[in-house]
């Protein structure tokens, strides 16, 4: 939950890319990380899905300045602006990435091959007319930034209520591996990005492990159906501000720009 999503990786990458602060090879060997390949299928020109440096340099002549992220969720449409086809697929997917300055969205699929043991992920991303409009429900950087303060507060409070698995060995790993992917992910923004952007972005990504170690370690206390529900319905505003958070840290390139900040 609330770990890196590609969205992110091929928006903050790309942004890098398009303001000439990386080269092409660093952008897409950084979009596609451990997967093993990434295409993009209903490019504007391209009858055949095509490779991500093809795709970005098309987009860039569309008119594309800027890349923004979309996490909606079910009843929370966050960072979308329509129109309503693209809003579903987004919705099934739970990410998508929006362009700037031409109205065209990628939603990624994703599909594995290969034997246990030795499986390929390869991403296809649909391209999608968006409509150009505000995104919706995204914060600035302050304000996710206070949000989230707020946030980590209310859900170490709730697991601590509840007696959720927040201690012990098993807790003790899941916080080690979060603070390990922390120190890897440090660059995982891309050169460019304000230092807040990156603290709200990591502020985010803590919040999000807490709840991940609540629904992943076992209902702790929460014996009763009841007080299970409790515990779900106590996180979920928690985990829809990190969520807010993500976009607002991923987003704040281009909500600058827009503000002619940059």
């Amino acid at each position: 939950m609330l770990t890196e999503p590609r969205s992110g990786r091929l928006a903050a990458w790309g942004n890098a890319l398009l303001a000439g602060l990386v080269s092409p090879d660093e952008a897409v060997l950084a979009i596609v990380g451990e997967d093993a390949v990434h295409r993009v299928a209903g490019l504007p020109g391209e009858s055949a899905p095509v490779g991500l440096t093809l795709a970005l340099g098309r987009l860039r002549t569309l008119g594309a300045s800027g890349l923004r992220v979309a996490l909606p969720a079910p009843g929370h449409p966050l960072g979308l602006s329509g129109p309503p086809e693209f809003n579903a697929r987004a919705l099934d997917a739970e990410e998508a990435v929006i362009c700037y300055g031409t109205a065209l969205g990628l939603v990624p699929e994703v599909s594995e091959a290969g034997p246990e043991g030795d499986v390929h992920v390869e991403v296809v991303w649909h391209c999608l007319a968006v409509r150009e409009a505000p995104p919706a429900d995204v914060p600035s950087l302050g304000e996710a930034e206070r949000e989230l303060a707020e946030a980590l507060r209310e859900a170490t409070e709730v697991l601590t209520r509840l007696d959720v698995a927040a201690s012990g060995p098993v807790a003790a790993a899941a916080i080690e591996a979060y603070r390990a992917r922390a120190e890897r992910g440090r660059e995982v923004l891309a050169p460019g990005y304000p230092p807040r952007a990156v603290r709200v972005l990591e502020l985010a990504q803590r919040v999000g492990a807490l709840i991940s170690l609540a629904y992943e370690n076992g209902h702790g206390g929460a014996v009763s159906a009841a007080e299970i529900a409790a515990r779900a319905q106590a996180l979920r505003p928690v985990e829809r501000t990190a969520r807010r958070a993500q976009v607002a840290a991923y987003n704040s390139i281009v909500e600058e720009r827009e503000r002619g900040v940059r």
